[in-house]
């Protein structure tokens, strides 16, 4: 026996003895022992290992677990182990064992999926958690950099603004999503009429296929490639890291905050949004986002707030303002010039002036519970339509609903270009999230507010877009149709899949049953090989 296996024999002997006495499930049993024999052994996995009885599991397992709705639930089940990867060698190896070892695995990033796909099942699972890989190498000579899939947004916009004033990345606005999950969705942020997609400005990704294989862009193929930006990258295997060109930004960009009530216009305001919002020169983007909130006496009334990003500084923002949208009224104290970085504060709800160090804080504070549904609209919402939803906002009280206008460069992407089909054509999308805390009634109430949201969502539906009725998977909704954990029906799969992909489903069952025909990467809306017969 040579020296190298020597030290395999011997770290794994140690591992089994230590996994006996705090497992009893054999399947994980077999499935822990499989691990080390697998991975790197200059990069023990046995670190990276907790079960239950681990004194840190339960707080591992609800750290990045970020809807209160889904981990509170007392019929959701505990993984059998969490596998924090900490070498491209680990994720390998869980991927080879669980296979082996028929263990269904769970991927998660960041843990913003909103119905928690990345942290439950109904049957015995591992989560593999990507958190740790978290490095980011920025190339500013090439306009390049390669962002592990456990990193955060924040954490990308803080290193780039360390290498550059001038540049930026089109990514989300909520600062603590990891960039494994939010690119494979789409990734939407307010850049968005500027540089479309996060995944439009991708160009490299590093992949683990079914096999425990590493590919790159020219190894997994250009359909694979194509798969993943957009169609739910953890259908196709493990994203480890994504390679990434940067965008420019001016040095100063200008950021606003205009609210108007109702009996300040806001409803005739918001009309006129529609139309102007989406065929605004690409450097403008106004967010619509209506709220109800509580006035005198205890009456409930409507707000509505606009929320713009103009790169470019203030002097010309009012002169366009001015010409494209004077309904607004705009005014010259309502603008605020600063670094693009610091813009992504300003979205994130942090006060002016708060350090840029804010944005390597990882994880979710103040969690909630919440229910989350999307829409695309393809026309507008009509005034008497704006007054009904106006009233059921009032009437659900803890809701928030944003309109993201597109338009811009996203009218000049193929709707075929990647696995995201809403492209032109497209006025706005839609998120409506109603959210509520312990002293809401906590998991108690959870049945009253999802199905007040299911209300809105249900009279909205004659404005919204249809056949099919689209939704945008970085807002997972297993209402609109969901599998159970671990039997995946392509017709059941093909009612979500038109939704969130319309006519690309098909090509990604396609490249599904190309690279994973036996469906082992799967959770309940995960994309299905396409059958013989079809």
């Amino acid at each position: 026996m040579n020296s190298s296996s020597s030290k395999l024999f011997i770290l794994s002997t140690s591992f089994l003895l230590s996994i006996s006495s705090i497992t009893s499930n054999s399947v994980l049993d077999n499935f822990l022992q499989c691990l080390p024999i697998h991975s790197n052994t200059s990069n023990p996995i046995t670190n990276s290992i907790y079960v239950p009885n681990n004194s840190s599991f339960q707080y591992l397992y609800e750290l990045r677990a970020n809807n209160l709705r889904i981990i509170s639930s007392s019929t959701i089940s505990k993984p059998l182990a969490i596998l924090t990867a900490r070498h491209a060698s680990h994720v390998q190896a869980a991927v080879i064992c669980a296979k082996i070892h028929s263990i269904q695995l769970r991927i998660r990033s960041g843990g913003h999926d909103y119905e928690g796909l990345s942290y439950v099942s109904d049957i015995p699972f591992v989560i593999l958690d990507l958190f740790n890989l978290q490095s980011i190498k920025i190339n500013i000579t090439s306009e390049t950099a390669w962002v592990q899939a456990g990193a955060t947004t924040g954490e990308l916009y803080y290193k780039i603004a360390e290498k550059s004033k001038v540049h930026g990345f089109p990514s989300g606005v909520c600062t603590t999503l990891g960039i494994g999950g939010h690119f494979t969705g789409g990734g939407y942020g307010n850049m968005i009429r500027k540089y479309g997609l996060s995944i439009d400005n991708v160009i490299d990704a590093c992949l683990i296929d079914v096999n425990g294989t590493i590919h790159n862009r020219k190894s997994m193929g250009e359909d694979v490639f194509w798969a993943i930006r957009g169609g739910g990258g953890t259908s196709f295997g493990v994203i480890l890291s994504w390679k990434i060109k940067l965008v420019h930004v001016p040095r100063k960009v200008t950021v606003f905050k205009v609210q108007r009530t109702l009996d300040q216009g806001a409803t005739d305001i918001a009309y006129s949004w529609q139309h102007i919002a989406p065929k605004l020169p690409k450097h403008l983007f106004i967010r619509l986002q209506p709220e109800p909130i509580t006035i005198g006496n205890g009456n409930k009334a409507i707000r509505v707030s606009f929320i713009g990003q103009f790169l470019g500084r203030s002097r010309k923002l009012m002169n366009l303002m001015n010409e494209e949208f004077p309904e607004l009224r705009l005014q010259q104290n309502d603008c605020i010039e600063m670094s693009w970085v610091e813009s992504t504060l300003f979205w994130a709800g942090f006060t002016n002036g708060t350090s840029i160090d804010v944005l390597l804080n990882r994880v979710v504070e103040n969690k909630v519970f919440f229910k989350t549904k999307s829409d695309y609209y393809k026309n507008v919402i009509p005034k008497q339509g704006l007054v009904m939803l106006w009233e059921m906002l009032m009437d659900i009280g803890n809701i928030f609903v944003q309109l993201n206008p597109h338009g811009g460069r996203m009218d000049e992407i193929s709707e075929t270009e990647t696995a995201v089909h809403q492209r032109g054509g497209y006025l706005f999308k839609v998120q409506y999230t109603v959210y509520w805390s312990e002293s809401d009634g906590g998991i108690g109430a959870a049945k009253r507010y999802v199905e007040m949201s299911r209300r809105l969502y249900g009279a909205m539906a004659q404005y919204a877009s249809s056949d099919p009725r689209e939704a945008f998977l970085n807002y997972r909704d297993l209402d609109i149709g969901c599998n159970e954990s671990n039997d995946t029906d392509f017709g059941v799969a093909e009612v979500y899949g038109t939704k969130y992909f319309n006519n690309n489903f098909m090509r990604l069952a396609r490249v599904k049953a190309m690279v994973d025909p036996e469906n082992f990467f799967k959770n309940e809306q995960s994309i299905p090989p396409l059958p013989s017969s079809h």
